[in-house]
């Protein structure tokens, strides 16, 4: 009997498991996804409502990608050749991975690190040489540099997904320019940084910087991602790999809207790093955890033993965090999203009721 490989197929793919979604809890404060609630609901409503008005959903959005990378490009200051857009920031790294990445080429990047990457490498056999994180949730440059002649691909989120942390935008420089290969720069939760190296790609050709307006812009819902990178790969990435239609008319429009009030964003942004602060520092407080510093819009945090107990007794009252468990020799960690100064107070207020 000939083998069935569409079984085996299916099999295999099990065995690697997926991206691993946060647990759904219903009508709990928010705080596992690292979304902004805290641009208001009525930004969205606007730019969306103001999207339909410019909108023909029958029609296939000929042109107006266009337009949207031309706004992106005035955002970022960098020319509409080195742009291309994604259905997130996900779908682009998938093309990257799928693409230019195979069984012999090994990737270079952090332990842990944004999950989805490493999960597309699984699914695609694609051989990783992880960083472990020290103790204190930092990364040593000079293991890069070591590891960095045994690597095709340099791979890194900065700031890093979950534990918020970011090399020296020097120290990072001098990586980059020191790598002989592809280098993909996550940007997700660049804005919520200390710099971005967007303006690095025009000198440095296997430089890709992969950015979102997800996070800062609060669009997760709308999966609108982008990249910056030399003209040669946009050109192939945009004409040759990506779909011919890979974001929505809705999508498209509401992007160019939300760009045209960089400034409000901008405010969110500065709201949310002055929160995120009052956060660490309350955490910080409490002889039960050990709070590491972040440079995103989340805090990491280790509970230790009883991080079970908190996350079950924080979801009890209604306030639904992330739940990771052992990161390096942290084995009870948790994740909260900085949400808005309400949400966040809610939080700090159940921690002080839990441990007194």
């Amino acid at each position: 009997m000939k083998k069935n490989w569409f079984d085996e197929k299916i099999k295999k793919f099990s065995l690697i498991g997926g991206y691993i979604k946060p647990e759904l809890i219903p009508d709990s404060v928010k705080l596992d996804s690292n979304e902004n609630y805290v641009i208001s609901k009525q930004f969205q409503n606007d730019i969306i409502s103001s999207a339909k008005k410019n909108s023909d959903v029958r029609e296939y959005p000929l042109g107006r990608i266009d337009s949207l990378i031309k706004m992106i490009s005035k955002f970022t200051k960098v020319s509409t050749s080195m742009i291309g857009v994604g259905n997130g920031s996900d779908q682009i790294l998938d093309l990257i991975l799928s693409n230019f990445a195979s069984k012999q080429t090994k990737v270079l990047t952090s332990n842990p690190t944004f999950g989805f990457f490493e999960e597309r490498c699984k699914l695609y056999s694609i051989p990783l040489i992880a960083i472990p994180f020290s103790d204190d949730m930092k990364l040593n440059i000079k293991d890069f540099v070591v590891q960095s002649k045994n690597a095709d691909i340099l791979y890194l989120d900065s700031p890093n997904n979950p534990t918020g942390f970011q090399f020296s935008k020097t120290e990072l420089q001098k990586l980059i320019k020191s790598f002989n290969g592809l280098v993909i720069i996550d940007e997700a939760y660049g804005e919520f940084s200390e710099y971005s190296l967007a303006s690095m790609v025009k000198n440095q050709s296997n430089l890709i910087v992969v950015q979102t307006l997800s996070k800062s812009f609060g669009l997760a819902g709308l999966r609108l991602g982008y990249f910056i990178a030399n003209k040669k790969f946009t050109d192939a990435f945009m004409n040759i790999l990506q779909y011919p239609y890979p974001l929505s008319t809705i999508t498209i429009e509401s992007g160019i809207l939300a760009l045209e009030k960089f400034d409000i964003m901008k405010k969110v942004v500065n709201d949310i790093k002055i929160e995120r602060k009052r956060i660490i520092e309350t955490l910080q407080k409490y002889d039960s955890f050990q709070v590491f510093d972040s440079k995103a819009n989340f805090v990491l945090f280790d509970a230790h033993g009883s991080y079970k107990r908190v996350y079950s007794a924080l979801v009890e009252q209604g306030i639904s965090i992330r739940k990771l468990g052992k990161i390096g020799n942290h084995k009870g960690c948790l994740r909260v999203t900085i949400g808005t100064k309400e949400m966040n107070s809610k939080f700090l207020l159940a921690i002080r009721d839990l441990l007194g």
